[in-house]
Parts: C-alpha cells; sequence; structure tokens
C-alpha cells in the first residue's frame, strides 16, 4: 500500500489526484490531504441545490464536484479528509464500516468514543464529524472521508443547505447543531498534524507492505491536466441543469432520490437523476434507458423490473423509483 500525503491545498488539485491515483497506479493506496476553503459536492447532486451559493462567493470557497456519490462536505485547512483506493475488492461491499475502523481506533486510543452511524456518518455523541463516500469500477473500491478537526462551524452551517427530507421531526435541525469537531473531545491537547501521523502509524500497522510515496514530476503534470480540464471546470462542478415538467424528491433508505424528466405528449424525453445517494457503476445508461419511454406507471414499473437495480444503486429499490417518479 503507498501512503501519500499531498503537499497541496487545493481543493480541484487533491479531488482530482484521487481520480489520477484511482486510474493510473496498479498498488493499493491511502491518501491524506486538506483543502482551503471548498464545498465537496457528490457525483450525483444538484450543486444549486446543495449550497449557498451568495455565501460561498462572498467568502471565496470553492466548489468541487468528486468522482463519488453521498452527500455535499465542507472543507477547510482545519478538516484532514483520508482517501482508500484498494484494488481486487469486491463491488458488493456495501459497508462503510472497514475503510473507517482506523480512523475509530485512533480516535479510540485518544480516549474518543467514535462510531459509523447512519448510512455514512463517523459520529461522537451523536454529532457527526466525519461524512464518508464510496465510489467503485470494475474490482477497484474508491472509500474516502472527512474528518472534522477544528473546522469553522459557522462556515459549514452557512455554505451548506439544510435538507427537511434528512429530518423525521418538523423542525429542520441546523446543520450547527450536527456536527462537531474532534478537537472539543480529546482528553490531551494535540495538533491536527500529530492527528495525521498517528493514523499514518496506525495504517503501517494495519497494512504490512504500506511505504511512504511521493508525487513524481510525471504524477503532478498529470494531476494537473486533469484538473485544469476538469475539476476546475464550470461543466463539471455545476453542469447544466435541464428544463423538466416532472420534479419530484423523495428519501429512502439508499438516500435521498430525485427525479427530473422532460415529458412530452407522455414519452419521456429527458430524464435525470439527483441525490446523496451511493451507486456502484456510472448511471448515464440508466439515465439514457428511460428516455423514449411511455411515463405510465405500467411501462415504467416493466422496465425497472428489467434492470438489475442491485447491480446499480445501494439500498434503492423499485418501489423507489416507482415513488419518484409519480405524484
Amino acid at each position: 500500500m503507498l501512503i501519500i500525503e499531498s503537499n497541496s491545498h487545493d481543493a480541484s488539485f487533491n479531488i482530482a489526484s484521487e481520480e489520477y491515483l484511482f486510474n493510473n497506479k496498479s498498488e493499493d493506496i491511502f491518501l491524506l490531504y486538506r483543502n482551503d476553503k471548498a464545498i465537496i459536492i457528490g457525483r450525483k447532486q444538484n450543486t444549486l441545490a446543495e449550497i449557498n451559493l451568495a455565501y460561498t462567493n462572498a467568502n471565496k470557497i470553492k466548489v468541487v464536484r468528486r468522482m463519488s456519490g453521498g452527500g455535499a462536505v465542507f472543507h477547510d485547512v482545519n478538516n484532514l479528509n483520508f482517501c482508500f483506493i484498494i484494488r481486487d475488492t469486491k463491488v458488493s461491499e456495501n459497508s462503510f464500516e472497514r475503510y473507517t475502523k482506523p480512523i475509530i481506533e485512533v480516535l479510540h486510543d485518544l480516549g474518543v468514543i467514535a462510531k459509523l452511524e447512519g448510512r455514512n456518518d463517523l459520529t461522537i455523541d451523536g454529532k457527526k464529524f466525519s461524512g464518508n463516500a464510496k465510489y467503485f469500477k470494475g474490482y477497484t473500491l474508491l472509500q474516502h472521508g472527512t474528518l472534522l478537526f477544528d473546522s469553522n462551524i459557522n462556515d459549514i452551517s452557512h455554505a451548506l443547505k439544510s435538507d427537511p427530507t434528512k429530518f423525521q421531526d418538523k423542525a429542520v435541525k441546523s446543520i450547527k447543531s450536527r456536527v462537531t469537531n474532534i478537537k472539543a473531545h480529546l482528553q490531551r491537547s494535540i495538533t491536527i498534524d500529530e492527528f495525521k501521523d498517528l493514523i499514518i502509524e496506525r495504517i503501517k500497522r494495519e497494512y504490512d507492505d504500506a511505504k511512504l510515496y511521493k508525487y513524481n514530476e510525471i504524477d503532478l503534470q498529470e494531476i494537473e491536466k486533469l484538473r485544469a480540464s476538469k475539476y476546475a471546470n464550470w461543466d463539471w462542478n455545476f453542469g447544466k441543469s435541464p428544463n423538466y415538467n416532472f420534479r419530484k424528491k423523495i428519501r429512502c433508505a439508499g438516500g435521498n432520490l430525485e427525479v427530473i424528466m422532460s415529458i412530452e405528449k407522455g414519452i419521456i424525453e429527458d430524464f435525470r437523476i439527483y441525490g446523496d445517494f451511493f451507486s456502484k457503476v456510472e448511471l448515464d445508461d440508466f439515465e439514457k434507458s428511460f428516455i423514449g419511454k411511455k411515463h405510465a406507471l405500467e411501462d415504467i414499473h416493466n422496465h425497472l423490473e428489467s434492470i438489475n437495480l442491485e447491480s446499480l444503486f445501494i439500498n434503492i429499490t423499485l418501489h423507489d423509483f416507482l415513488e419518484a417518479m409519480f405524484l
């Protein structure tokens, strides 16, 4: 396993590095990086629905879309990000437990009772300090997460929009009341660099072949090309929302699922899905498969039955799609 520490605080560079390492190295990888202020958007999220654009612009907070699914997260230099890239894994590995376990163990050693809760969150006393996401391609898995060490909670609460569909109670909880920093729970004071070093030592103990790796000139050039062409590009980060005359959003076991369609004379002409769900493959072909279909319950039911949804999504069912596609 290669252990890589990025020297860059540029979110678009570091998110680009994940894709570059995923596609161009054969070894397993553990990557650590910190970013200047940024919101990192999930692969299938509708960017403008997730962020407070006026606040992000006024405070020069970058917005970068990542390659994995899941929800929007806030980064700053007091947030440590970790990323596992694992070769020859099983696509059916849906749980986040295995690759959050080393982080939890480091925190336990520091006297902090952290645990994995819900779909993909790490919490302390019920408050979130880490959001995690997955991306699959073939038999390679990328799983990454945030670690709020001493981040600006005020920035988080203002830059991200609260989503009422995520809560069952009537009063929507503020983001500020639901998140916490690791530093507030430590029994002894340590710096974020010392915390990072403890994590690296844990990875070295857990993986016998672990060794430090520094980007070479080719790595840096290729990551920069990808950063400039994709991750610093408006089309990738914000994208163009389709024209639509049907839009519905639901909350299901797999997360938020939003369907946006253009329908002409009962026929689906454009079909897009958004949300913080996790998928096991790219979804372009899935979305295209609805074009030309009747927007009729029986037709859509039959179409969905012909698709192995379990091979595409984590915890999203045929009935979830039917609920999202019909009023």
